[in-house]
């Protein structure tokens, strides 16, 4: 075999790998749904708990780091405290090891035929759970394929004498090992890869010693922490503290086992000749007992860490309120009068964070920094949950309500209703500036004059209605329903000078339908307040 397909090999397998490790977790999740950010909501009542919800939700996802970040979105949700999401990156850690002991059990041999069922059930059935199993099944045959890929394509290193010398500097010197396992991670940006390509290696003897083995099984601990700390760069301090743990922690651990690697190595080697493990197996096991001792080693510690990424990363965090302050179920019999008016009192809170929402998407378009389009769909996620729990508190409070109560309880479902749908509409603006940044659309200054303008004006209404909804002030409904004709004005104004600039070729077209969608938006934005404040007056057409 030459150099060449020995090269073009191994790189063919590590991308079908790759894929295959991505298409595996894809299909889990769609598989589960919603489900993986109530079970973190859920079940992190505690750190103990936390550690459990962040393996379950790994081993779903197939990657930490993924787990990792949609802990750092539910930080700022108000959902976990930072102490309990320590715990979730710790048994992040813990899931992630599933990956290694799928590979351990080696039936490369059976890849293309699981790669086939998974096509089957992909393109053959209807059925979309159907489906999702298909995709599921489809990774995990890409993924044994392209390990067998990289298999062929190592299969010369271990008559190379340079790579035999490495191993041997690995033996010798722990530290080689951990700095090689951290730089291919890094490179590849997947632990479960190399720890795939290092169960291959020993496999085909290719690094036969543990002493050798080992280290780099560290590094790669270590190596996996770089995507979540790309991904916290420019996000908030709560992103930026969960990247920090997630490092201190792989760090801390690799550090006690490097200490500890002679006695570590011949704990292994008992697993080993015990239960008869095959060598892919056998790194397998080291991998689950070096993460879960981590695991029960740093544990008691949690407190502390959580103390000593405060020091090292301050700084005061946003923290938006997801879940509802008002809704006590003790009222839905007791006092349905009062049911509804606790219902009220939430849904104002709902359209506060609206407001927010809707400040948040105009600092986007002024400034183009992710954290305000993060913080937008938190609280446009935000919204969507206060909106299914109001609803459900109503509909349950609804059986026993009185005739007088009718009216405000029906009220209070309508205008629900038009705060999620300012949600939606502040999302859509979000993802066009998104489209906007990635596609490099230039819009003349005259068009963010004409953006703001109607920004500042769709916010203070919004803001004004809810406050109308809240006083059950009629003058500052009626306040609101002119300034809703001036918006519903402005966008029409604003329209033609859209067109004016496309004729005068000052303005692209990807530009003109980005400036045009922005707007429309706005309008419909208007809209939804024009709705909240025809219930305060009492106006509310069908």
């Amino acid at each position: 075999m030459n150099v060449q397909e020995m090269i073009f090999l191994f790189i063919g397998g590590l991308g079908i790998f790759l894929f295959g490790i991505k298409y595996l977790g894809e299909g889990l999740q769609k598989s589960a749904g919603d489900k993986l950010r109530d079970i973190l909501d859920r079940f992190t009542t505690n750190p103990f708990m936390g550690v459990l919800a962040g393996a379950v939700v790994t081993v779903l996802i197939q990657s930490s780091s993924s787990t990792t970040v949609l802990t750092i979105g539910l930080v700022n949700a108000g959902f976990m405290t930072f102490r309990q999401a320590i715990g979730v990156i710790m048994g992040a850690n813990i899931g992630t090891t599933v990956t290694a002991f799928i590979i351990g059990i080696d039936i490369k041999a059976y890849a293309l035929p699981i790669l086939a069922l998974g096509t089957l059930l992909i393109f053959f059935f209807k059925n979309k759970r159907i489906n999702y199993l298909g995709q599921t099944i489809f990774g995990l045959g890409a993924l044994f394929y392209g390990l067998e890929l990289m298999g062929d394509g190592m299969k010369p290193l271990r008559s190379l004498e340079t790579f035999q010398e490495l191993t041997i500097n690995m033996s010798e010197i722990p530290l080689l090992g951990v700095a090689v396992g951290t730089i291919f991670t890094v490179i590849v940006q997947s632990s479960s890869a190399t720890i795939g390509i290092l169960q291959q290696l020993h496999a085909e003897g290719a690094i036969e010693s543990l002493n050798a083995v080992l280290p780099v099984l560290f590094g790669d601990n270590i190596g996996t922490t770089v995507t979540a700390l790309i991904a916290a760069i420019g996000a908030s301090v709560a992103a930026k503290r969960a990247a920090a743990v997630h490092v201190l922690f792989n760090l801390i651990g690799a550090t006690i086992f490097l200490i500890l690697l002679t006695p570590f190595t011949h704990l292994v080697e008992w697993f080993r000749d015990m239960l008869m493990l095959e060598p892919k197996m056998t790194i397998a096991f080291a991998h689950g007992i070096f993460n879960l001792s981590n695991v029960i080693i740093q544990f008691p510690f949690i407190a502390l860490i959580a103390v000593l990424v405060t020091k090292i990363i301050p700084g005061k965090d946003t923290v938006i309120d997801y879940k509802p302050k008002h809704l006590d179920p003790i009222f839905i019999q007791q006092s349905p009068s009062v049911a509804v008016a606790q219902a009220k009192e939430e849904a104002i809170h709902m359209g506060e964070i609206a407001v927010h929402g809707l400040k948040e998407t105009q600092q986007f378009l002024n400034n183009n920094q992710n954290k305000h389009a993060e913080v937008a769909y938190q609280l446009e996620d935000a919204i969507n949950n206060l909106d299914k729990k109001i609803t459900n508190y109503l509909v349950q409070a609804s059986s026993s309500i009185s005739e007088s109560d009718s009216a405000a309880h029906s009220s209070v479902v309508d205008i629900v209703r038009d705060i999620e749908r300012i949600g939606d509409h502040f999302e859509n603006i979000v993802e066009l500036i998104e489209y906007r940044i990635t596609n490099k659309v230039n819009m003349t200054e005259q068009a963010y004059e004409d953006m703001n303008e109607m920004f500042n004006l769709t916010i203070e209404t919004v803001s004004q209605a809810i406050e109308a909804f809240s006083e059950m002030d009629e003058e500052k409904a009626m306040s609101v329903i002119k300034q809703e004709d001036q918006i519903d004005s402005m966008e029409r104004k604003f329209r033609k000078k859209h067109i004016l600039r496309l004729n005068e070729g000052l303005c692209s077209g990807s530009a003109g339908i980005v400036f045009v969608d922005i707007i429309s938006n706005l309008e419909r934005i208007g809209d939804h307040a024009l709705n909240i404040a025809q219930e305060v007056v009492g106006k509310k057409e069908d």
